[in-house]
């Protein structure tokens, strides 16, 4: 490294502030500062211009309905149809050959859908739906992996007035069920089987397994042949091959069904505290306004770019904003079924430079990941298409930031780090990119028109500065409308907190600690519940994991709470070294030293334990669970959910030889 590179890599290792780049605010959607106190002091009428990105069939007649708190209604009296706002009025407007979708097989295979292309097929998929019997407000499941088939189903349901239900493809049989169950669905799409890391994986056997535990008749079932001879199936009496269906119904005209605003888009099932995953409704106005009006505010998406959301259409990132949002706006929106380190670690970038990708949005765990194998795969890459990056799904500690905006935006593309929930539908927190100063590791203010604030536990809002929880004490049109059939729970798990039922004062409480500084950034810190209790004092994991991974030669960290005779519970870290550095004495030295100096002594790891991987879903959420067993010496719960059980066995020998 040349002695300016060093100058550079110091400069960019100190700064704690970045402007975006003139040429960006200049081509900017959203670019005048103004439009936050124009929401404030237009509130709830400012989110009329959140609609006024949809087309209504109806048009409503008041903005927010808020007699009924907290079961608040958007855009009433309002009717539109989702499948048409994504696809129909694109075609009417002369978009019928512009790519709507972009599809990225993991053996190198691709589809390209136009706009024309992908109306036809979903009116086919929609009649196909009708014939089997699908009628409006039943719920469709549909148990997917990343292929094109996926949004096809959902914007055939949307069509004919079918909120769907996605279980998301890496999940368990007995979760198909339990959804299944949940939701009275009577209908299934799903698949043969698709590819992770070049194997064929047999997700029908899976999918009939799931059958088996559902508790009512299920009508029919879709199956998708995406393997073809690399699994052989047969289907069941009542099972049929989606590519049959959609010849036979090909040119069909399937006029999209009038929805009201406040009818349901769609189910999208959480993990609950119960242990019963929670049934998060959306609706069709508010939902599909508030996403389209985040893709446009937020990721500054315009129709003519090539837009990539690196998510997984099973979570709620790829309703919004690989779906729904893109869609609506009539941009060109990439889908990738694979991982980002097949066939190689530079997959995603090549992918990048061959679609000439606009806008790029994925999460935290991946930039760790890229930093961890290195910037020479990135390098290789022309990236220069590029014009924004966005982080999603956890907090981005500064190095990762620092990395990301370095070595993938060649400093020129600011970079919108969002905090939002499935529960929310959209982005609540994060920077404007043509308007706000970017800081490293801060998600930044609310977004106009959200009223967020950092609370203590008694409700009063804390000093800049100082921890405590966000809330959210008024609605939008993104947000969920109740639990599917348990309004009870709904209250109960979100606006019990800090609500004052009397005085009509609903706060919503998402369940994350956070601050804030002087300029009303904030820092989400991480779930409430995500904490460890040392000797009284309770500590966030979050941001103990991001003092750990902000020491040079950390690639990825994860914090738990292990058993300890004096202090009740003790912080163990399990880290997994960058390329290039040993994960030895020395560095687990600077990893203590690098806590302590950031948050105290009473933070003080009792262990750092150096590993290759950690072990993660097959979503890639880490499972911390495992970690706090093997952290307390407890026998070790269920493995098989996990994409890499071997390193269990690998962590345990070596905290066991310590």
């Amino acid at each position: 490294m040349s002695q300016e590179e060093v100058s550079l890599e110091a400069r960019l290792e100190e700064q704690e502030a970045f402007e975006p780049p003139e040429s960006f605010v200049e081509q900017a959607n959203v670019a005048d500062p103004s439009i936050y106190e124009e929401f404030e002091e237009n509130w709830p009428e400012c989110w009329e211009r959140a609609a006024d990105l949809l087309s209504w069939e109806e048009e409503y007649d008041t903005v927010l309905e808020d007699g009924d708190a907290p079961f608040y209604e958007w855009f009433t009296g309002g009717e539109l149809n989702a499948s048409y706002n994504c696809l129909d009025r694109h075609v009417e407007d002369g978009a019928k050959n512009r790519a709507a979708i972009k599809w990225e097989g993991e053996l190198g295979e691709t589809r390209t859908y136009t706009y024309g292309e992908l109306l036809n097929e979903v009116e086919a998929f929609a009649a196909t739906l009708r014939d089997l019997g699908v009628e409006e407000d039943d719920v469709v499941t549909l148990y997917m992996p990343m292929i094109p088939e996926l949004p096809v189903a959902m914007l055939a349901c949307a069509r004919i007035g079918a909120p769907h239900s996605v279980v998301f493809a890496g999940f368990s049989a007995d979760a198909l069920a339990t959804r299944m169950n949940a939701a009275d669905s009577e209908y299934l799409v799903t698949c043969d089987g698709y590819y992770r890391r070049g194997d064929a994986l047999d997700h029908i056997s899976k999918a009939n397994e799931g059958l088996e535990g559902v508790e009512h008749e299920v009508s029919d079932v879709v199956v998708v042949d995406r393997l073809g001879d690399a699994l052989s199936h047969s289907l069941g009496d009542n099972q049929h091959d989606y590519d049959e269906l959609v010849e036979e119904h090909e040119g069909a005209s399937v006029d999209p069904v009038s929805r009201d605003a406040e009818d349901m888009l769609f189910l999208m099932y959480t993990s609950g505290t119960t242990g019963e995953p929670k049934g998060v409704k959306h609706t069709t106005g508010g939902y599909l306004a508030y996403t389209a009006w985040t893709s446009h505010s937020v990721l500054d998406i315009k129709p003519e770019d090539t837009y990539w959301c690196s998510a997984d259409i099973g979570w709620i990132t790829g309703h919004s904003y690989i779906v729904y949002g893109p869609l609506a706006l009539g941009t060109t929106t990439m889908m990738y079924e694979g991982t980002p380190d097949y066939p190689e670690k530079d997959r995603l970038w090549e992918i990048v430079e061959k679609n000439r990708v606009d806008v790029f949005y994925t999460a935290p765990t991946a930039i760790r990941a890229f930093m961890k194998w290195g910037s020479q795969y990135p390098e290789e890459h022309d990236l220069s298409s590029l014009r924004l990056l966005g982080t999603v799904g956890e907090p981005i500690n500064p190095r990762a930031w620092k990395w990301y905006y370095k070595h993938i935006g060649d400093e020129e593309c600011p970079i919108v780090d969002t905090w939002w929930q499935t529960e929310t539908g959209g982005m609540m927190i994060t920077t404007l990119p043509a308007i706000n100063t970017m800081k490293p590791g801060s998600a930044g203010p609310p977004l106009p028109g959200i009223s967020a604030k950092v609370v203590d536990a008694e409700g009063e809002e804390v000093s800049a500065g100082k921890a405590g929880y966000v809330t959210v004490d008024k609605p939008w049109p993104g947000m969920l409308r109740t639990l599917y059939k348990n309004d009870e729970r709904f209250i109960e798990e979100y606006w019990d907190e800090y609500s004052d039922e009397e005085a009509d004062e609903w706060v919503y409480f998402p369940e994350d600690g956070a601050k804030i500084d002087d300029d009303g950034y904030i820092t989400i810190l991480g779930r409430v519940d995500d904490v460890i209790n040392v000797s009284g004092h309770r500590l966030g994991t979050m941001e103990i994991e991001s003092a750990v991974v902000g020491v040079e030669g950390v690639a990825e960290a994860a914090v738990v709470g292990g058993d300890h005779d004096v202090k009740g519970e003790a912080v163990y870290v399990y880290a997994i070294p960058e390329d290039g550095y040993e994960g030895n004495d020395e560095l687990g030295e600077r990893v203590i030293e690098g806590v302590v100096d950031a948050i105290g002594p009473i933070a003080r790891p009792e262990e750092v334990i150096f590993t290759p991987e950690l072990p993660k879903t097959r979503s890639g959420k880490i499972m911390r669970r495992l970690l706090e067993d093997i952290a307390s010496g407890n026998e070790l719960g269920d493995t098989s959910t996990l994409r890499n059980p071997e390193v269990v066995d690998d962590i345990e020998e070596q905290v066991a030889g310590d």
